[in-house]
């Protein structure tokens, strides 16, 4: 065989290799519901092969296309909307009004999370209460459920189909199961966790005010916070805050809740 002949036969086998060997999210997307349960039975034998266990193929396999999800995802719109319209439909300043009182009857488990992390009070606060009310709206779509279909779906089928080989391995390790309950996404607990940074930052129990707020603070130390910095745009961690949250309007608000909870001083 000549030269040119091997390699042209040897670049077909690897894209064959490549193909057959492709994450079955990638392989076999969809825009609509049809080919669910086809892709899903395919995931369901390559994550097998990636040693995923019986309970959490089960709970894959007991999952639904999550139409709400779906349409949620299509129609993301408050992030569009100037600062101000975006603090007044989040409740700015009740999220403010709340977040102080929680600052004083918590004084203790924000000392020992600030002293664990460097991270004060204000900004946790603020995204408390931004992703849940602090607690109160955790949401109520099937969590397996709608980041499978976020894998399925086209349009970010590689950063959701991390997030479900993440859940997945969290219900094998029993911390989650095939009815968890989170939101739209699949975010999961107080502070609205998606399961691959739950396996990264995760401390406790993130259904409970110390867990999330805990697992909170310890994510923004990892993205950068700095002990005693500020927090606002310009400031040193403001990018810890970035992190947290693509939306410009989002990152500016958690900045300005903060400060205000902080008493202005942050």
């Amino acid at each position: 065989m000549n030269g040119n002949r091997f390699r042209m036969v040897a670049v077909a086998a690897l894209a064959a290799m490549t193909q057959m060997g492709g994450q079955a999210g990638a392989a076999q997307c969809g825009n609509t519901s049809a080919g669910f349960e086809a892709w899903k039975q395919q995931f369901a034998q390559e994550a097998r092969g990636r040693g995923v266990g019986a309970s959490a193929i089960a709970a894959l396999e007991g999952t639904h296309y999550a139409t709400a999800t779906i349409n949620a995802d299509r129609g993301q719109r408050s992030f569009h909307l100037s600062l101000g319209d975006f603090m007044r439909k989040r409740g700015g300043s009740a999220i403010v009004a709340r977040g102080r009182q929680l600052k004083q009857s918590q004084a203790g488990l924000f000392a020992s999370i600030e002293q664990r992390y460097g991270v004060p009070p204000g900004p946790l606060l603020a995204i408390w209460g931004m992703e849940t009310a602090f607690g109160a709206e955790h949401g109520n779509q099937n969590m397996l459920s709608s980041i499978a279909t976020l894998s399925y779906d086209c349009r970010r089928s590689d950063f959701f189909t991390d997030q479900l080989y993440a859940a997945l391995k969290l219900i094998d390790r029993g911390q989650f199961s095939g009815s968890t309950r989170g939101s739209m996404h699949g975010e999961v607990g107080q502070t609205q966790f998606m399961p691959k940074t739950v396996l990264e930052y995760g401390v406790g129990s993130l259904e409970t005010p110390s867990g999330a707020l805990m697992s909170t603070a310890n994510y923004l130390h990892a993205h950068g916070w700095q002990r005693g910095g500020g927090y606002q745009p310009g400031e040193v961690n403001f990018g810890a805050i970035q992190a947290w949250n693509a939306a410009s309007v989002y990152q500016q608000a958690i900045a300005i809740i903060g400060r205000q909870i902080d008493g202005g001083d942050r």
